[in-house]
């Protein structure tokens, strides 16, 4: 048996599941009315107002609306299952751990990339407001794939070690915003106030700032140091997940 067997069937069942129910519909409608808002107002994007054939109005926020959504989509993947028991059925088929995990993930990451392609409308926009970078405009979209899949990774984790979903969104959220904000000025000055280790403590925080590497990809910077951040670190939180899971398993 493969080791990722059941992941097809498990990806399905989970992606439909997102509209069966009415709680997909909203969570899209919510994100696309949060996302337009936050593009458009004049406290905030002011795109109508900047008259600018970019979308850096649009980005710049998604980083924010993400931080709290993808958690929320990420709580009940695992809590749940762990909450009725079903999870100990789901060890009982014929999938495997890594099958079963990925398909979530997988299901999960595919809605929410869903979600996001729907925001096009604002793209025809741009187009017809002047000539674009549509470079600067597909990486774009690509720091948000990214950073959305890494927000649900995280999200998965804390989903996987309680029942509780309300628990898991709060540190899903928690330890979201750490790695969004760890990069700030304000978190790096406290870092380099550190005696001794003060700068190789801010060089590390810097690193591993997901608004850094998100900024970075939004410029139009496609390097090998971003991908990989978001690479292994979306890896390094599917694989804690899953060793929680394999914990829960042999109990």
């Amino acid at each position: 048996m493969s080791r990722y067997t059941g992941l097809k069937a498990v990806f399905k069942r989970e992606f439909r599941g997102y509209f069966a129910t009415p709680l997909g519909y909203i969570f899209m409608v919510v994100f696309l009315i949060a996302a337009g808002l936050l593009t458009v107002s004049r406290d905030f994007g002011r795109f109508l107002e900047l008259r600018q054939a970019s979308l850096d109005s649009f980005f710049n926020f998604l980083p924010w609306l993400f931080v709290a959504l993808a958690p929320a989509v990420a709580m009940r993947l695992w809590a749940e299952e762990r909450k009725t028991g079903t999870v100990e059925l789901l060890f009982t088929l014929p999938i495997t751990l890594r099958g079963s995990y990925l398909g979530k993930f997988l299901a999960g990451w595919s809605f929410m990339l869903v979600s996001l392609a729907l925001t096009c409308p604002v793209v025809f926009v741009v187009a017809w407001l002047g000539d674009p970078d549509w470079g600067t405009i597909i990486t774009g979209y690509l720091a948000c794939a990214l950073c959305v899949g890494l927000y649900l990774a995280i999200g998965m984790t804390f989903s996987a070690m309680t029942k509780n979903q309300v628990v898991a969104f709060i540190l899903g959220l928690a330890a979201s915003m750490i790695f969004l904000n760890i990069g700030r000025p304000q978190s790096l000055e406290v870092f380099s106030s550190i005696a001794g280790i003060g700068g190789y403590l801010e060089q590390l925080a810097a690193s591993m700032s997901i608004i850094d590497h998100f900024n970075s990809l939004t410029r139009g910077l496609i390097e090998l140091r971003t991908l990989a951040f978001f690479g292994i670190s979306t890896l390094g939180w599917l694989a804690a997940g899953m060793a929680l899971l394999d914990e829960v398993k042999a109990s």
